[in-house]
């Protein structure tokens, strides 16, 4: 185990990593390269800088929102291993008669709700909706447009008149919506 890649982990921590993620020993251990490789410093963490120097996070429009999901639960912004393999398994598909808290359809349904949520209070604003459509769109569509969706958006999912998207009024919205196809990652696969 002397490269930077190899995966260090103790047989019981990787089996703890697999039973509480699905991942496969393969599929960790190719996780371990990705981390290792962007942990320039070989500090065992990840910090916010660390996730903006890939390539396709910093070119999506997104990327800072994906980035902050990461580090919900790290008051100190960074995340070792374990957090990090634990927010990517919500990525990965459910497995027939899988029962995986991380994976579930509600898991992957938080993770989407905290894109929109900017901050943080678990409900979404017509200012919250309005500020990521601006980052998914830009320019492309004029204001009145852009105001016209989150207000209609808004209407639509709101079913207790509070103005806000509540997570579970996000979860109602999108019930017909297959989160499978949406948020796999399909370099594990």
């Amino acid at each position: 185990m002397g490269n930077k890649s190899s995966l260090i982990l103790k047989p019981e921590e990787l089996e703890e990593i697999k039973q509480e993620t699905g991942f496969t020993q393969n599929q960790i251990s190719r996780l371990y390269g990705r981390f290792t490789s962007l942990d320039k410093m070989s500090t065992g963490t990840l910090s916010r800088e660390d996730f903006l120097r890939i390539p396709e996070l910093a070119i999506n429009p997104l990327g800072d929102r994906i980035v902050h999901a990461f580090f919900t639960e790290s008051p100190d912004g960074t995340i070792n291993f374990r957090q990090f393999v634990r927010v990517l398994s919500r990525f990965r598909r459910i497995k027939e008669n899988e029962k995986d808290k991380l994976n579930s359809r509600e898991e992957k349904l938080r993770f989407a709700f905290r894109m929109y949520d900017l901050d943080d209070d678990d409900k979404i604003s017509r200012d919250e909706l309005l500020a990521v459509l601006h980052m998914l769109v830009g320019v492309n569509i004029s204001e009145e447009q852009l105001a016209s969706i989150a207000d209609r958006t808004i209407m639509e999912a709101d079913t207790d008149g509070d103005r806000l998207i509540s997570f579970e009024e996000f979860c109602a919205t999108l019930e017909r919506t297959d989160i499978e196809e949406k948020m796999s990652i399909r370099f594990l696969h």
